[in-house]
C-alpha cells in the first residue's frame, strides 16, 4: 500500500475539519432571504461567542471577507475619509480599497509595517481635513509578523481615525500573553488579544483557516457593526452565511474552548521542528513561528525544479510571492502533520535546495 502524500498546501492550521457527523442536521442550506432580513437563529450565539473571544463589543457575520471588506469600505470610508493602505495587505482588502478609490476616496500607499510612513500619511490626511482609515493585515501571511497595532491605534484618536484589519491569519492562532510554554498565547482571539490593545479598530476575519469554517466576521464597536449591518450593500443584496457554515463556526468555537491551546502548542512544536531540521541542513526559512514557512527567494525555473523534486517524493508544496515581492517555495505546517512527515520533508527539501545551489555554483 502506498503511503499518503504529505500535503503542505492546506491552511487548516489547527486541523479543524467539521465532518457532517460532527454537526447538527439541517433542513435547508439558506433562508432564501437577504442577510438584512435576518440570519439563522444560531448565528446570534456564534456572533456573541466570537465577540467575547476577540475582545470586541459586537460581531456581524458575513459570507466571505470579500463581502465583509466591500461593506466596511462602503460604510466606513465616507466622503471626508482618506485611506492609508499597507502595500502588502491581502489582495481582498486591496480590491475593496480599489473600489473605494473608484468612488473618489484618496488612497495613500505606505511600505509594509513602516510606522514612519504611516505617521506621515496620517498627518497629510489630517491636514486636508480628512478622517484617516488605515487598512492592513493583523498578521502578515508573508513574513508572519504582526502589524504594529497598539502603536497605530494609539495615534488614531487624535486624528479621528480608524484601523481596519484583516485578522484572518491571526484569528484562532494568536491570543493573550504569549510565553515560552505557549508561544501563540492563550485563547486564539487574534490581534486585539495579542496586542492587549483597545481603540478605534474594526476586524475583518475569515474563520476558514485556523478554525476551518468558511464564514467571515466583522468585529468591532457595536455602533460601527450596526451601521455596517444596516447600510452594507451585501446585507441587502446577498444571502447570509449558510446554515452549515454557521454550524461549522459554532463547532469550531466549541473545539477551541476545549482543545484550542493544546492544538496551538502542537502546531508550534511542529513549526519549530521543521525550522530546526532545515536550518541544521543549511536551509534558512522565513516565517518565524507562523505556519507559513518559505525558502529564500528563488527564480521561477529553480522553484519549479524544487517543486518537482518534492512531488516525486510525495510532498505537495507551492510557489508564491512574499510580502517583499520575491517568489519563494512555500510550505504550510499544520497541527495534523506527524513528526515523521516534518523531518522527512525537511530532509528532502534541504537536499533538493543544496543540490540546486551546487548546480548554480
Amino acid at each position: 500500500m502506498n503511503r499518503r502524500r504529505a500535503d503542505f498546501t492546506s491552511s487548516l492550521y489547527l486541523g479543524m475539519r467539521h465532518a457532517s457527523t460532527e454537526l447538527p442536521g439541517w433542513s435547508a442550506l439558506t433562508t432564501g432571504r437577504p442577510a438584512a432580513l435576518g440570519l439563522p437563529p444560531v448565528a446570534d450565539g456564534v456572533a456573541k461567542a466570537l465577540a467575547e473571544l476577540q475582545g470586541t463589543e459586537a460581531v456581524l457575520l458575513a459570507r466571505s471577507t470579500l463581502h465583509a471588506f466591500a461593506d466596511c469600505l462602503e460604510v466606513l470610508a465616507g466622503e471626508q475619509t482618506g485611506i492609508v493602505l499597507d502595500v502588502a495587505a491581502y489582495p481582498i482588502a486591496r480590491w475593496a480599497v480599489r473600489r473605494a478609490a473608484g468612488m473618489g476616496r484618496p488612497v495613500l500607499r505606505i511600505p509594509h509595517h513602516d510606522l514612519g510612513s504611516l505617521a506621515a500619511a496620517l498627518d497629510r490626511l489630517h491636514a486636508r481635513g480628512l478622517r484617516p482609515l488605515v487598512v492592513a493585515d493583523g498578521v502578515c501571511g508573508g513574513c508572519g509578523k504582526p502589524f504594529p497595532l497598539a502603536t497605530t491605534a494609539s495615534r488614531l484618536p487624535a486624528k479621528n481615525g480608524l484601523l481596519l484589519l484583516d485578522d484572518t491569519q491571526s484569528l484562532g492562532l494568536f491570543g493573550e500573553r504569549p510565553g515560552p510554554g505557549h508561544p501563540f498565547g492563550d485563547g486564539g482571539g487574534g490581534s486585539l488579544r495579542l496586542a492587549g490593545a483597545k481603540g478605534p479598530v474594526v476586524l475583518v476575519s475569515s474563520l476558514a483557516k485556523a478554525f476551518g469554517a468558511p464564514i467571515a466576521a466583522i468585529s468591532g464597536p457595536a455602533v460601527l457593526t450596526e451601521k455596517i449591518r444596516k447600510h452594507g450593500g451585501s446585507a441587502m443584496h446577498a444571502s447570509p452565511p449558510s446554515t452549515v457554515d454557521i454550524a461549522a463556526a459554532a463547532h469550531a468555537l466549541r473545539l477551541n474552548r476545549v482543545e484550542g491551546n493544546a492544538l496551538r502548542e502542537r502546531l508550534a512544536t511542529r513549526i519549530r521542528l521543521f525550522r530546526r531540521a532545515c536550518g541544521e541542513q543549511g536551509l534558512p526559512l522565513s516565517g518565524g513561528l507562523f505556519p507559513v514557512q518559505a525558502t529564500p527567494p528563488v527564480a521561477a525555473p529553480r522553484g519549479k525544479r524544487l517543486l518537482d523534486r518534492l512531488a516525486a517524493a510525495g510532498i505537495d508544496a507551492f510557489l508564491r510571492r512574499d510580502c517583499r515581492g520575491g517568489t519563494a517555495l512555500t510550505l504550510v505546517i499544520t497541527a495534523t502533520h506527524t513528526t515523521g512527515e516534518i523531518t522527512e520533508t525537511a530532509a528532502v527539501l534541504s537536499a533538493a535546495w543544496n543540490r540546486e545551489a551546487e548546480r548554480e555554483d
